[in-house]
């Protein structure tokens, strides 16, 4: 061979030899990167090639699919009751992608997901198209529904768990919206969409999961459990609480609701009863910041949003309990200053409590379910923390009983039922020029221990100003909660 035809003999090979590595390359190393690229159109046309797998509630499903006309996706996702259940469910659109629980399933709500490999190859065996598996949550339809409509035309989040398990038994938003209105691909849905994500009203943020509120006088439920377990205090023995309270390193002094004169040296149990300031406030700055934020973490505060602690599996926005100075760690210490909570982490303290000192780590799916009915994955409670002792949370449930009983929660009561709860109203804005927060915490007791506990914010309502309270606003809806979860054990 001379030596042209050598050179090009070599060029080719070389050219060939190129062309095999690029090949492997895409094949074998760029392969997931290609089939996850969100430009890669082929993947949403193979994710809505067949029905997606539902999300159950109370052995119901919530969602479904329906055929599609004029596109390449031929299906599309539909939900049932779509505003009441978007906080649970997020969305799944073809326009947009997903959200929440569609997002985080995906694989296996299409039948993609590895675990789902038997169904796959007897589908294709069989020649019957690809199912995807059901996903079964931990939600009570009529505490969802009871949490909606107890919100109304309020602006405002629930959250509901059963302190026993960590289950989730409600999340519920106002205003929301429904997913299925922006479900497709066309032009009409993508404007929807633009149009609920830009809007003031905020429909698209889950409150219940994603919002911190200042926690205002609900807060002082951790503040009293810290005073318990620091040994300095006991749950009827009078503290040394001069009203007004002067704020430390000031010269602010520091009032009571009402100028009540209850408040004065009053116990935690009167403390709580009158929700007063000037007591936990100063217990507060007795204790100290560190003591304080120890306090506040063991029920949930402060967590890293990585390490997973609270994924119900949506993350959660975490809970904050701030690193501070005097006086405003005195304010923290009533639910005020930076302190800052989740609907969720409220819930979370009120069933501590009720679970006699044991926090369970929340959870919002039960099961995964394949197509066969087999069950897949099953959700095992999980314990959190022990954030109080069993002895000072049951003194804790006494004080929280009484204030439902006869201090500022009685709109809490259910007749024949022994109730806790603690009512809150948080200022908010420069110089608490905005409509304060509504809060209630609570929980309900049965004789095998509390199956529910509940918390409540009201962001708004048309409800004046002077009539803005915890008590008034939020604990007639926790109520409402509690009796629906009530109700359905007695079945």
């Amino acid at each position: 061979m001379n030596k042209p035809l050598r050179r090009i003999a070599i060029f080719c090979g070389l050219l060939v030899m190129a062309l095999l590595v690029r090949t492997n390359w895409l094949q074998f190393v760029q392969a997931d990167e290609l089939k996850t690229d969100p430009q890669n159109r082929r993947v949403d046309i193979a994710r809505y090639a067949q029905p997606r797998g539902n999300i159950i509630v109370d052995g119901k499903s919530i969602t479904g699919s329906t055929v599609v006309n004029g596109t390449d996706f031929k299906y599309k996702r539909t939900y049932k009751n779509g505003e009441l259940w978007s906080p649970v469910t997020g969305y799944a659109s073809q326009a947009v992608g997903a959200n929440q629980l569609e997002k985080l399933y995906d694989p296996f709500l299409t039948g993609d997901d590895d675990r789902l490999f038997f169904n796959r190859t007897v589908d294709m065996i069989t020649g019957k198209p690809q199912k995807g598996g059901n996903i079964v949550t931990t939600l009570n339809a009529k505490a969802q529904k009871a949490a909606y409509d107890g919100l109304g035309d309020k602006k405002g989040a629930v959250a509901a768990i059963n302190p026993k398990t960590g289950a989730i038994l409600a999340l519920a938003n106002k205003p929301s919206y429904d997913p299925s209105s922006f479900a497709g691909v066309n032009t009409k849905d993508s404007e929807t969409f633009a149009k609920l994500d830009k809007s003031e009203e905020q429909p698209m943020l889950n409150r219940a999961l994603r919002q911190t509120y200042p926690p205002g006088s609900t807060f002082k439920v951790v503040t009293a459990a810290a005073g318990l377990e620091s040994g300095k205090y006991d749950i009827d023995s009078k503290t040394d609480s001069p009203d007004p309270y002067r704020l430390p390193l000031t010269t602010r002094d520091l009032g009571n609701e009402g100028n009540n004169p209850a408040c004065k040296n009053a116990s935690i149990r009167v403390a709580l009863q009158w929700s007063c300031n000037t007591v936990f406030a100063k217990m507060s700055d007795e204790l100290g910041n560190d003591e304080m934020m120890k306090a506040a973490e063991k029920f949930g505060f402060n967590r890293d949003q990585d390490d997973g602690s609270q994924d119900t599996p949506v993350r959660p926005s975490p809970s904050v309990y701030p690193k501070d100075n005097r006086p405003q760690n005195a304010q923290a210490g009533i639910g005020q200053a930076s302190n800052r909570a989740t609907p969720l982490q409220m819930a979370m303290v009120a069933a501590a409590v009720a679970n006699d000192g044991k926090l369970m780590k929340p959870y919002m799916v039960d099961q995964l379910v394949a197509p066969n009915l087999n069950v897949v994955e099953q959700t095992k409670p999980e314990e959190l923390s022990q954030p109080v002792s069993s002895e000072n949370a049951q003194k804790l449930q006494s004080a929280m009983e009484t204030v439902v009983e006869k201090g500022t929660g009685t709109a809490g009561k259910i007749p024949g039922v022994t109730v806790g709860g603690k009512t809150g109203t948080a200022q908010h804005g420069e110089n608490n020029k905005d409509n304060p927060y509504a809060w209630f915490i609570s929980y309900a007791k049965t004789s095998d221990g509390s199956p529910v506990a509940v918390a409540v914010v009201v962001e708004s309502s048309d409800t004046l100003r002077s009539d803005i309270a915890g008590g008034r606003l939020a604990a007639p809806i926790a109520k409402s909660v509690m009796e629906a979860v009530l109700d359905e054990q007695k079945r």
